[in-house]
């Protein structure tokens, strides 16, 4: 019986060793087949098999039959005047996910930048639960697989006419617990027949999985890492993370500290300020003398308004306060008023949205 088209595996998902492995060992064909059908899915970016006229007729007919090349449909686009989008895809089981397109702030890197940074999802909604975040309202659907990864950035690229040159697992899902599936995403990302984004321009955000972070230490590629942290000490963590019921600040700073031996690359701590949740200046002492026992960099962003969450975002005033505290403890600090504010920009919204409309989810 074949698969429904929509049921078929993507090629998006097959590393360069895959590929020779389904070409050269299944298929019978010769080596340098894999290189010219890997030139056609990344560097010609093919939408289509029939694209692939250098390959053999009755090869193209294999791959048509049995692989599909997008795993996503992309559904809708949102933008805001300061040129951040939002893309919402829809999967092949009707599920949903999001990325963002940002581009290079001004505020954070001085004059105008070509950089663009693509914020990607790992999973459908999230089991980890973070008070903050629009992705765990509804809980966690599932992993997305390495090919539905790697489809967000080269839709995106496609959409926009843009190169993303930076990548953030920043979006919906925690990426360390869909751990193998985002390694072999990595793989095809910084792979130079691949999508060729250097590791240096890759950040992993997590919130705080201390063993996979070991995990991820021991990975040969220096990956960046983001620690979602909103808490410097555990009585304030565990009102906003969950997680860290399973893994407490001390488990954690282990791992960041075996972490910060394996690799040169400055880790960045991810603070959301709420108003009278985290936001005390009392915590921006903590923070700052935790940060500066790795060399961490701080980012402080000012919460954003999820509908259906009753927490506050402090006044600017406040987070500037908050800031300079922690800036004058010798600890690298931006204060990010972030970029699509007036797009449903907060992980997950746009999809909850999305799958309430179609009835899939229920928030009541």
């Amino acid at each position: 019986m074949s698969l429904k088209p929509q049921a078929l595996p993507s090629l998006l998902g097959y590393t360069s060793d895959d590929l020779t492995t389904l070409l050269k060992e299944e298929h019978g064909q010769p080596a340098y087949r894999v290189q010219q059908a890997l030139e056609w899915i990344y560097k010609h970016r093919a939408d289509s098999v029939d694209e692939m006229l250098n390959l053999p007729a009755g090869l193209r007919d294999t791959l048509k039959n049995n692989f599909r090349m997008s795993p996503l449909e992309l559904v809708r686009v949102q933008g805001s005047e300061d040129t951040t989008r939002k893309y919402l895809f829809k999967l092949h089981d009707g599920r949903y996910v999001e990325t963002v397109l940002i581009p290079a702030s001004p505020a954070l890197y001085g004059e105008k930048s070509d950089r663009h940074t693509a914020c990607v999802s790992s999973q459908v909604g999230c089991a980890y639960g973070c008070k903050f975040c629009a992705s765990g309202l509804d809980g966690f659907t599932r992993n997305l697989t390495a090919d539905e990864i790697v489809g967000q950035l080269m839709a995106v690229e496609k959409h926009a006419g843009r190169k993303i040159n930076n990548i953030v697992f920043m979006g919906m899902g925690e990426p360390l617990a869909n751990f193998k599936n985002l390694n072999q995403a990595l793989d095809i990302i910084t792979g130079n027949w691949g999508l060729n984004i250097g590791a240096r321009h890759i950040t992993i955000s997590t919130s705080g999985l201390a063993p996979m972070i070991k995990k991820l230490a021991d990975r040969p590629q220096q990956i960046r890492l983001a620690i979602s942290l909103h808490g410097a000490t555990n009585d304030t963590r565990d009102k906003i993370m969950p997680v860290n019921s399973k893994w407490k600040i001390e488990e954690l700073f282990d791992a960041l500290h075996y972490y910060k031996s394996k690799s040169k690359k400055r880790i960045t701590f991810e603070y959301i300020l709420i108003k009278g949740i985290n936001d005390e200046l009392e915590q921006a002492s903590i923070l700052a003398k935790r940060a500066k026992s790795l060399g961490a960099l701080v980012n402080l962003i000012p919460y954003n308004t999820v509908e259906g969450l009753e927490w506050e975002r402090p006044s600017e005033e406040h987070c500037y306060k908050f800031r300079d505290i922690v800036r004058n403890n010798d600890v690298t600090t931006t204060l990010r008023i972030e970029k699509g504010h007036d797009i449903d920009a907060a992980c997950g919204q746009l999809r909850l949205k999305q799958e309430t409309a179609d009835g899939k989810i229920s928030l009541d």
